[in-house]
């Protein structure tokens, strides 16, 4: 190497700016309300007959017995009307993970709030279901969620110490 040039060392290791990590957590947000919507199609596509006609199809297959507590329960649960609250609800939570994802990705301050809040309602039954049946999956689950609000959570602080006062 001549004369006055150097090699950067740590290349490629930078960790990613807090604006490349709440742009990663909008993307994950957006990528949670697609398949909320893609849930509520195919449910909606699906309807209630066939999804109860499936339920009894997949028991029957197993070898669980139709009128057993937890497949007829299943069954009847998903008549038109359970159906209906459903597909809302999928679509109300669609909607919200697309609107932090919105708010996430141009760095505004009430995404964070929002997402670090709603990401941490769930960690205390994340721990208990990795307790419970301890894996691969709840670990990961457990993983993504922490770093979800780790990242949040940091970027409130942030904005709470510019505050003036």
């Amino acid at each position: 190497m001549g004369a006055g040039s150097s090699v950067d060392v740590d290349a490629g290791t930078t960790p990613a700016s807090p604006a490349t990590q709440l742009r990663a957590v909008a993307v994950f947000e957006a990528g949670k309300g697609v398949v909320a919507l893609l849930a509520a199609g195919a449910l909606g596509w699906f309807g209630a007959p066939r999804l109860q006609q499936g339920v009894e199809s997949v028991a029957a297959g197993i070898g669980a017995p139709l009128d057993g507590d937890r497949v007829a329960w299943l069954a009847r649960a998903l008549d038109g009307g359970t159906l209906d609250l459903v597909l809302a609800v999928l679509l109300v939570y669609a909607a919200l993970r697309f609107i932090e994802a919105w708010g996430l990705w141009r760095a505004r301050g009430w995404a964070s709030w929002l997402g670090c809040i709603g990401a941490a309602m769930y960690l205390p039954i994340e721990v208990r279901e990795l307790w419970r049946h301890p894996g691969w999956l709840p670990t990961i689950v457990l993983a993504v969620n922490l770093a979800v609000v780790w990242v949040l959570g940091r970027d409130c602080l942030r904005r709470m110490r510019a505050l003036p006062g």
